[in-house]
């Protein structure tokens, strides 16, 4: 079993007209999408991870077709999954400081609700809020559930590079490597749930507020 994330993204609006002198709602509408502009950098990692997971598949491949006679290729190609595996765990960490930094900006809209006068609007807004806070923390179980799987993953490798292993301690650890890919996957469902819902409930403050609102996915 390997991995294969699928994350789904923000929705994305545009206001096509705005009034003069900047209202409440329109300063919100600034924050959330300068948020979205800040996950940028989250959306940027998954091609690149993608990639790096597909180079430990093969390399994962390349080793389990070759015998325990030829160990120093095996240890060359562990090295070589452990270097994709590296450079997976700087890109996780960038995805990090992305959605943090996005989730930072998304927060000054929280003092702005109280100024909100339409109770139907305060109470989307609220709502919104709140499937935003849920998100956020699904990302944060999904990030680091999938860090874990790298340190495990990781292990796994410097297992392989062992000349005397024993088949019982690899193949524990390839249990334990898949069952925390079984968590990374629930994860990242849960997280695309929340992405959805949040996307939905933004949906429902827009078309609650008075913005001329047309929407980019």
């Amino acid at each position: 079993m390997r991995l294969k994330l699928l994350l789904i993204g923000l929705l994305s609006a545009v206001m096509l007209t705005a009034c003069s002198g900047e209202s409440t709602q329109e300063e919100i509408y600034q924050h959330l999408e300068a948020s979205v502009e800040f996950e940028t950098g989250f959306v940027e990692q998954q091609q690149p991870i993608s990639e790096l997971e597909e180079q430990e598949q093969a390399i994962y491949q390349e080793i389990s077709d070759l015998g325990i006679d030829q160990y120093e290729e095996i240890k060359t190609l562990a090295d070589e999954a452990i270097t994709t595996i590296e450079e997976r765990e700087t890109l996780t960490d960038n995805e990090r400081a992305s959605i943090d930094n996005a989730k930072e900006e998304f927060d000054k809209v929280v003092p702005l609700v109280d100024e909100l006068e339409e109770s139907e609007l305060k109470t989307a807004a609220e709502a919104m809020i709140e499937e935003m806070n849920q998100r956020y923390d699904a990302f944060v179980e999904l990030n680091d559930a999938y860090q874990t799987s790298l340190s495990l993953d990781k292990a796994l490798y410097e297992l392989l590079k062992q000349e005397d292993l024993e088949e019982a301690t690899f193949s524990e650890q390839v249990e334990e490597v898949n069952a925390q890919y079984q968590v990374v996957v629930d994860k990242n469902q849960l997280f695309n749930e929340e992405t959805d819902a949040f996307n939905e409930a933004k949906r429902q403050f827009y078309e609650q507020s008075d913005l001329n609102i047309s929407y980019e996915e």
